[in-house]
């Protein structure tokens, strides 16, 4: 005896694969969508509900398809190791669209495309990461670089290194972007210091810090907007 409900078992109002023929993908609830990925439940619940379960997991909704890790996926009864691997490629497919979607707005004259450039990648990050974005004589985005991961620190930035790595793509002006894991975008004292230390350094070296952009939960923080004279 079969001991799995699958897709095909189910009725006519439950199957996601029918419902996605007949009436169209944005017809889909979140945990009809989640169910394709599923696909098959267990003898207790259907891959809908289990999806449900998934979703409904410290009642996050889709955000834990980026919060949770393969333990906690694996937690679920009914989603086994390739499960949950599908489930968190899913969430970095979703992460990188896009990022893909945005790269020809990048401006570095624009904050807010910068901002909405890195916005998916770094929202969703439990540490923080500090990014260099190059741009040559002409504003053209050149490349993007981690340069560290973890608390932005001023005496832990290193200005050799985001240097060694602008002059490498031959950078003539550079965007410094990080996140707040707090979801609040607003500087703190050793950002403004990291800022202020990385902006001489550029002036000594003739490469230009254009801006300082701060990633919270969907908003963003610039030092140049804010006219803070970097």
């Amino acid at each position: 005896m079969h001991n799995h409900i699958t897709l095909k078992s189910l009725p006519e109002s439950e199957k996601p694969y029918e419902k996605f023929l007949t009436s169209g993908v944005e017809s889909l609830s979140d945990a009809e969508l989640l169910a394709t990925i599923v696909k098959n439940g267990t003898k207790e619940k259907t891959a809908v509900e289990l999806s449900r379960e998934i979703l409904c997991f410290n009642n996050d909704g889709l955000l834990n398809l980026y919060q949770m890790n393969l333990q906690e996926l694996m937690s679920i009864s009914g989603i086994g190791t390739i499960k949950a691997i599908q489930i968190k490629s899913i969430a970095e497919l979703s992460k990188r669209i896009s990022k893909a979607t945005r790269f020809r707005e990048i401006k570095l004259t624009s904050a807010a495309s910068v901002a909405s450039y890195y916005m998916e990648q770094l929202r969703h990050e439990t540490k923080e990461k500090l990014m260099l974005c190059m741009f040559d004589t002409k504003c053209t985005f050149l490349a993007d670089e981690i340069i560290s991961i973890g608390t932005v620190n001023a005496s832990l930035v290193s200005p050799r290194e985001v240097f060694l790595v602008a002059m490498k793509y031959k950078a003539v002006q550079i965007i410094l972007l990080h996140n707040h894991p707090s979801g609040s975008p607003v500087p703190s004292r050793e950002d403004m210091l990291v800022t202020e230390k990385i902006k001489n350094c550029g002036d000594l070296l003739g490469i230009r810090l254009a801006d300082h952009v701060i990633i919270g939960d969907n908003e963003y923080y610039s030092f140049n907007e804010e006219g803070l004279n970097i």
